[in-house]
């Protein structure tokens, strides 16, 4: 463990509920020859044996400790788990963060391991880890293992979890990956299956000069994208498909929130967009659907995904979030708007053909996008998985990424 002599192995939890759980795994790290810091979440208001007291974490809360310690655990718990993300932010000796607990310590300990970067090791034993997971992992790297019993006692089973967590966290504290042979600047894209023709035309006449980096447009996807350029981990975006925000407005179950697009407000990022997949709508199984939808235009994708057709009043707000987003854009932005349709079931003869929709949508962003020298919108007589749209957006791309930082709007 000499490598990671530098580097504190961070246990953090509820110690008036998890005490015994948390202390056997420090007592497995520092077997191992980590240092390890001791991190209570409590909110009970009793003694602590941790090395930082919860209300120390509490003074980082935006409107101090007072915000934190109630009569309302709900409030209590909410306003710890702000103070941690940003107590986390402030230590500079963090290797790696390990945590065990229920659904409340859970969705604490997790949403301090969401704001720290991708590849600080991160690793979280649950009872809600087999399940879905997506509220507390989020667009992050973190680990989460089953705790199989209740985190409650150590005993047989709970050792054997514990430790190999505990083990899991030390191998990557003490050998961290080695840094990329890569060179070239990252770039975000992303995809659905009905536009991987144009994202890997786009990706393969990139990839020389990019490393190309593509994500899955399943409302995670476009969160882990955003992450990264959060993060200041990609140089940009070619963001061929905005279809969670077609779930956002219109109900689905992919929706990537309300915030999608706002990282490139706060940073002056270059942007290339597109409406791909804004035909549709996403459910899992066709028994899945809401009753409220059984009589719009749905489609079988696969047994598990179930599609629905975007109506012309749901694309009309759709142009309009996107164009209110692109508008906020603080970096140079293009927009390609595909006037033969967005999906590779939305062309003549296809299950989601629907010109009336599409020119709803393309001229909603059309009437509310702002143009400026580096601001520009296309409309293309061309599909979006046509050879010639890749090609517009690769252009669109080196014109976007050519603009002098200089040149940006403040």
């Amino acid at each position: 463990m000499a490598a990671s002599s530098d580097r504190s192995a961070y246990v953090a939890g509820t110690f008036d509920t998890k005490g015994r759980e948390l202390a056997f795994l420090r007592q497995c790290l520092e077997k191992l020859g980590l240092r390890v810091v001791t991190v209570d979440l409590s909110t009970s208001g009793q003694p602590s044996p941790a090395s930082v007291h919860p209300r120390e974490v509490a003074r980082h809360h935006p409107q101090g400790e007072s915000a934190v310690f109630g009569n309302d655990r709900g409030s209590a718990m909410a306003g710890m788990a702000l103070a941690f993300e940003a107590f986390l932010g402030t230590r500079r000796d963090l290797g790696g963060i390990i945590s065990a607990g229920g659904s409340g310590g859970t969705s604490m300990a997790t949403q301090g391991m969401r704001a720290l970067p991708i590849g600080v090791p991160k690793m979280m034993v649950s009872t809600m880890a087999s399940g879905d997971t997506r509220p507390y992992v989020g667009p992050s790297d973190i680990c989460m293992m089953y705790s199989v019993t209740d985190v409650q006692g150590i005993h047989r089973i709970s050792e054997l979890v514990l430790a190999n967590a505990a083990n899991a966290l030390a191998g990557m504290i003490a050998h961290p990956p080695a840094a990329s042979s890569v060179s070239r600047p990252a770039i975000g894209l992303t995809m659905f299956g009905v536009t991987t023709p144009c994202v890997q035309a786009v990706a393969r006449r990139l990839e020389d000069a990019f490393d190309c980096l593509v994500f899955h447009a399943t409302g995670v996807g476009g969160q882990s994208m955003e992450k990264l350029a959060e993060s200041g981990l990609i140089a940009g975006a070619i963001d061929v498909t905005t279809t969670e925000i077609a779930d956002e407005i219109a109900g689905g179950v992919l929706s990537a929130g309300a915030t999608r697009l706002d990282v490139f407000a706060r940073h002056a990022l270059p942007y290339v967009g597109s409406c791909g997949a804004l035909d549709m709508v996403n459910f899992g199984a066709w028994d899945t659907v809401p009753e409220r939808f059984k009589a719009r235009r749905l489609y079988r994708h696969n047994p598990t995904v179930t599609l629905m057709r975007t109506s012309a009043d749901e694309c009309r707000a759709i142009g309009e979030f996107i164009a209110a987003k692109l508008n906020a854009m603080r970096g140079p932005v293009r927009f390609l708007i595909p006037e033969g349709g967005v999906s590779a079931i939305d062309r003549p003869g296809q299950p989601f053909h629907d010109p009336d929709a599409d020119r709803q949508l393309f001229g909603s962003i059309e009437r509310g996008f702002r143009s400026g020298p580096d601001r520009k919108l296309q409309r293309l007589p061309l599909h979006i998985n046509d050879e010639a749209f890749a090609e517009a957006l690769v252009s669109a791309w080196h014109e976007v990424s050519r603009t002098p930082a200089g040149a940006r709007r403040a």
